[in-house]
């Protein structure tokens, strides 16, 4: 893909926190705490070395006067805000963000409006020079999951007070409006909504013209299009408000955007079927007239879905108003969540060169976000990544102060810039884009304007090598689900110890990148045949990277957490001394220095204990089928490790690999377990009894290596793997176990 950049009039790139407060029941859920940035003033600074023009920043009501203007604290938005104007970036202050105020109100207060109202005007009367304001953003999505769904407060699920909420927050926004333009009449509103579409079976057109013409209430309702011509409006007066009551709430709603703002997400487009029995019992619902599913069209719509482009320019269609695109993200791989920006960023000047009137597109998600996979029901600490990744190590109970730039950064910069992209992964198109996004069978949702199948582009490979080893066939294998042209090669396709076949190669095939999952892994063995262990560990690794660098190609490679000799009580981090005991350690330690000496830019992973749900013959496995069949297994009871679980490390390789990271990283699962414990753990969730089961020190073991009594891995950088637990999970929802 390629964009031809408009000199005219220059798609601006904006940018955005997720800032929600969010409230369940009593309890506020606060994104601004979860992320940090509530304490890190810093973070201004590295959204500014992005290039941004305007940021969608929170000066939230719940959080500046929870109990009032009276006792109300300025401290942190004066800070901020001065900060932003320092650095040249304009602020879009939203006030309410996906929240419903303080603990005296709700989004069904009749004196909801006026209270917002209120707030607003003590801000800009604090802050004269601000011009972008979003009041509220997202009201009618707002409006569904606190009135329809009951999801969040005042968790109403009834149509009634999902009406309520929504003119209540549309009243809002324009009382808001209409008191900030007494104190700045220059004041602009950009509104915010995100906005899908909906399409059906035949049988079920008439559900799916009613939800596409409800996508549209905040907007119409802020425009003054809702009178007793307008196709929703006998919905609104069905769900209990007298017509009086409606056209006196619908008026005090006008207060046309300056700027409409769509927010768009894949899943934003869904598809109704009443066959129910083609789909997941989770996907049932109905309308209280007829049972059907509700699911994701881009999952069985034949045709594609719509998306950005098509979306936008109906909005423009409808509205005539300048627009902007308030929010970019998407949760999946790192390859993916960048061709997803790089299509809208294109979608958007597209539209801008046929005539439509768009500003901006907006990287959203800064800090990533916490938690949205339940709605924000929960705080369980399930983290999205965006722009930058917070899964940053944990130091003496101190969180590492810098979010680190994602591969989404490079392209956030490049775009803002002017700067065309070149990641060979964006000649990809995206999984929605490719055949296996269909998850049903596949329906012809007979719609216009939706996306067409596109076959991938040839793209450069990433090259793999260790065609035989349990690593390489993992990173094919997840290469292939996650889209990336990959070759995987073995020993005698590419031998890393000879330099004239490696660069024979890396000359033909032309990759952007090479992994090095090849590799001598009998730990004992090597301590018979050093000189095999190192001519391949150590001589191949070095050879092989001496190649990529004068390729100009990035390089993986593994290293172990053999490389310590176990003396610490503590994880061990990237800047420990190493010390191993070992031939096969000696051979990783060696191979690290010579790599990162010949290649600096060289990836480097440390890493410890494999298991993983598609070989025979990692401990894990090994332990279940021994002990299912009540045969006796050995196990240490005082070696204590990180195991690793193989799909997990691979994702996470390929996601350093992708934003550009080098020197040594420490990937294992969050764990400190000894091997013994590890069996018992597998078992226990397995349901098999551990009774055949063998403990032992491991000096009684017949381990030929010297091995460390303690290797575990932490990091300094980021521990960016999951916890053990959840791995367990993982291996055996992976290889569907029943005992």
């Amino acid at each position: 893909m390629s964009v031809v950049f408009n000199s005219k009039h220059p798609l601006e790139m904006w940018a955005g926190i997720e800032c929600t407060v969010n409230r369940v029941g009593e309890e506020y859920f606060d994104q601004l705490e979860r992320n940090g940035h509530a304490r890190r003033l810093d973070d201004l600074e590295l959204f500014a070395e992005l290039g941004i023009k305007k940021i969608r920043y929170p000066v939230l009501w719940e959080k500046i006067a929870p109990h009032g203007l009276e006792t109300a604290d300025w401290s942190w938005a004066d800070e901020r805000l001065e900060r932003l104007r320092e650095l040249g970036i304009t602020p879009i202050v939203g006030l309410v963000h996906h929240g419903s105020g303080p603990l005296d109100t709700s989004l069904v207060d009749p004196e909801f409006p006026q209270k917002l109202a209120v707030f607003a005007r003590a801000v800009a009367e604090r802050y004269p020079w601000v011009t972008y304001y979003t009041p509220v953003n997202e009201p009618l999505t707002t409006a569904r999951f606190s009135g329809m769904y009951g999801h969040w407060y005042p968790h109403g699920k009834d149509d009634l007070t999902f009406a309520r909420a929504l003119l209540g927050e549309c009243q809002a926004i324009a009382l808001a409006m209409k008191a900030i333009r007494e104190v700045n009449p220059d004041a602009k509103l950009v509104q915010t909504e995100d906005l899908g579409k909906t399409y059906s079976t035949p049988k079920l057109s008439y559900q799916a013209e009613f939800e596409n013409e409800r996508r549209w209430l905040s907007f119409d309702l802020l425009c003054g299009r809702i009178n007793q011509n307008h196709p929703i409006w006998k919905y609104l007066c069905d769900c209990g408000l007298s017509e009086a009551e409606l056209e006196q709430k619908s008026a005090n709603c006008y207060c046309p955007p300056d700027i409409i703002g769509i927010n768009h997400y894949l899943t934003s487009e869904r598809f109704l079927d009443e066959n129910l029995e083609k789909y997941p019992v989770w996907t049932h619902g109905g309308n209280g007239k007829e049972r059907y599913a509700d699911v994701e069209a881009v999952r069985v719509c034949a045709e594609g879905t719509a998306g950005a482009y098509t979306l936008l320019k109906e909005t423009w269609e409808r509205y005539k108003l300048p627009l902007a695109i308030t929010e970019v993200h998407l949760h999946c791989t790192r390859e993916e969540q960048l061709r997803w920006f790089f299509e809208v960023w294109n979608a958007a000047h597209k539209l801008q060169d046929e005539g439509v009137d768009i500003l901006a597109v907006t990287a959203w998600a800064l800090l990533g976000s916490y938690d949205w996979n339940s709605l924000l029901t929960r705080s369980v600490g399930y983290y999205e990544a965006g722009v930058f990744d917070l899964r940053s190590a944990t130091l003496g109970g101190t969180p590492s102060p810098d979010p680190r730039p994602t591969a989404i950064a490079k392209l956030v910069a490049n775009l803002a810039h002017g700067r065309q992209p070149h990641h060979p992964l964006l000649e990809t198109p995206g999984w929605w884009r490719r055949p296996e996004r269909l998850e049903y069978p596949a329906v012809n949702c007979f719609h216009q304007g939706c996306g067409v199948e596109i076959i991938p582009a040839a793209s450069r490979p990433l090259l793999i090598i260790g065609a035989r080893g349990t690593l390489g066939k993992a990173f094919a294998r997840l290469c292939e689900l996650r889209g990336i042209t990959y070759r995987l090669l073995s020993r005698q396709e590419m031998d890393i110890t000879d330099a004239v076949s490696v660069n024979a190669v890396l000359a033909e095939l032309q990759p952007w990148a090479v992994v090095n999952a090849a590799g001598y892994v009998k730990v004992d063995d090597a301590e018979r045949e050093p000189h095999i262990c190192l001519k391949i560990n150590t001589e191949g690794a070095e050879i092989l990277a001496t190649a990529c660098a004068q390729h100009n190609v990035a390089l993986l490679t593994f290293s172990s957490d053999l490389v310590f000799n176990g003396a610490v009580t503590n994880p061990y981090v990237e800047t420990d001394t190493v010390a191993p005991l070992n031939v096969y350690g000696c051979s990783k330690v060696m191979a690290e220095k010579l790599v990162l000496q010949a290649y600096p830019a060289s990836l480097v992973i440390r890493t410890s204990a494999f298991f993983g749900p598609w070989d025979e013959y990692n401990f894990v496995t090994i332990a279940l089928r021994e002990l299912s069949a009540g045969r006796q297994f050995v196990a240490a009871e005082d070696a204590v490790v990180s195991p690793t679980y193989v799909p997990d490390l691979v994702h996470a390789s390929l996601d350093l690999l992708i934003d550009g990271e080098n020197g040594l990283w420490h990937l294992a699962n969050k764990s400190a377990i000894a091997w013994a414990d590890l069996a018992r753990l597998a078992a226990k969730q397995a349901g098999v009894s551990v009774s055949s089961l063998v403990a032992l020190p491991a000096q009684e073991l017949d381990w030929i290596a010297p091995r460390p009594t303690y290797s575990v891995l932490g990091s300094s950088r980021g521990e960016i793997m999951p916890c053990l637990d959840s791995a367990m999970s993982k291996y055996f929802n992976d290889r569907n176990y029943s005992g």
